[in-house]
């Protein structure tokens, strides 16, 4: 059976690199390049999982668009029929939402993700893939900056940073690369995941010796396995015993019960490391299990998505277009309704703006999740809020 290749796919043949007389970059903050991940694994604990999970299905609903500003600042939608399709379908593989989902998750881990924009024989922008969570280092080659990654199946590719969509996260020491939060998150992890395993332990050591036979004369080894049988079949065995309740004594041993001192963590100290796990990630227990209010949503919206969408509009706009076509006003936004989960009374409030024409009534109608109805896009005005003169001009 023929075995198709992603590696050729995203990069155009199976060769491992090319041979250009790359040379490195040097940077000022280190006398490195080079950023290699962090190998634990993190995104295995539920609880990393369950704070990440918000912020990427939240970047993942973001709805790119490609709007045009003209020389008199008017804003226009424009329809390029291959830009459009590529905001949608970035590839055959995965639609933009499960794009910036993947590329949320690694830049919150690793603090650095990125995807490979992939051009036709003009130039022209006709899928973007994302990149595993690679070492990469930084090269250049005549003046133009150039990453090249490690994948874990052995194979290398050298990508122009021009043709790579990068986001990163605290970045603060590196002059070019996000912070790993390897670091910030070793200590809380390694709390966790021991007292994790501590309480697993317990459980298991609670169920080995429950009663302690303790014989007066030397007997043996064969004598001693078959009185405890005989006594875990009279009196531990629930289903075969027939002696009810009553007990007898035996003289050639005393029984003892074996006291349990299995260790359980304190239930503050356990709740103070989650939560500083869940501040790490600006994230609160309601927007973890979708309890927030209006505010709740808007507070973490503008803190912590808002930003993210800067970033990909950023991004998008400057490797998608040239320098030329950027100047003409053409760019990449991200749109987001954070009115999607307004109470319905700010929604119905918002009724006020359609007839001032701020919000068209199809515009209205999608944050009330209602279908769009003819000659809904049109913007409305009523009649005593219409433009007014000045005062010279009425008395003319």
């Amino acid at each position: 059976m023929k075995k198709r290749s992603l590696f050729k796919k995203m990069f155009g043949s199976d060769k491992i690199d090319d041979k250009k007389n790359y040379t490195q970059y040097k940077l000022l903050s280190t006398s490195t390049s080079t950023f290699s991940p962090w190998d634990g694994n993190v995104y295995n604990n539920d609880i990393v999982r369950s704070c990440m999970r918000p912020k990427a299905s939240a970047v993942g609903k973001l709805h790119p668009v490609h709007i045009r500003t003209d020389s008199e600042g008017n804003i226009k939608i424009n329809q390029i029929p291959y830009i459009k399709f590529l905001l949608r379908f970035p590839n055959e593989y995965m639609s933009m939402q499960k794009l910036l989902e993947k590329m949320m998750n690694q830049r919150e881990i690793s603090g650095n993700s990125y995807a490979v924009i992939k051009r036709d024989a003009l130039a022209k922008p006709v899928g973007i893939y994302p990149i595993p969570t690679s070492p990469a280092e930084l090269l250049e080659y005549n003046d133009e900056l150039y990453l090249k990654f490690r994948f874990r199946s052995g194979k290398t590719m050298t990508i122009a940073y021009s043709d790579l969509v990068h986001l990163r996260r605290d970045i603060n020491d590196n002059d070019f690369f996000g912070t790993d939060a390897s670091d910030a998150l070793k200590n809380i992890m390694n709390v966790i995941d021991i007292t994790d395993k501590g309480i697993v332990k317990s459980i298991k050591n609670s169920s080995i010796i429950k009663w302690l036979m303790k014989f007066k004369s030397v007997l043996r080894k064969e004598d001693k396995e078959i009185t405890v049988k005989e006594f875990a079949d009279s009196y531990l065995n629930i289903e075969s015993s027939e002696s009810g309740n009553i007990a007898t004594t035996d003289p050639r041993y005393d029984i003892e019960q074996v006291k349990e001192n299995s260790y359980v963590p304190n239930g503050e100290v356990m709740e103070k490391y989650e939560r500083r796990l869940k501040n790490f990630f600006g994230v609160s227990d309601e927007i973890i299990k979708n309890s927030f209010n209006e505010d709740q949503w808007n507070s973490f919206y503008e803190a912590e998505i808002e930003p993210v969408a800067k970033e990909l509009s950023d991004q998008l706009t400057l490797k998608l277009f040239t320098k030329h076509e950027i100047e003409c006003g053409n760019e990449i936004i991200f749109e987001a309704s954070s009115l999607e989960f307004a109470s319905m009374q700010t929604k119905l409030n918002l009724k006020e703006m359609v007839d001032r024409k701020s919000m068209t009534p199809n515009e209205w109608r999608r944050v009330m999740n209602l279908g769009s109805v003819d000659g809904g896009d049109v913007l409305l005005r009523r009649l005593d809020t219409g433009e007014t003169k000045p005062i010279d001009e009425k008395e003319e």
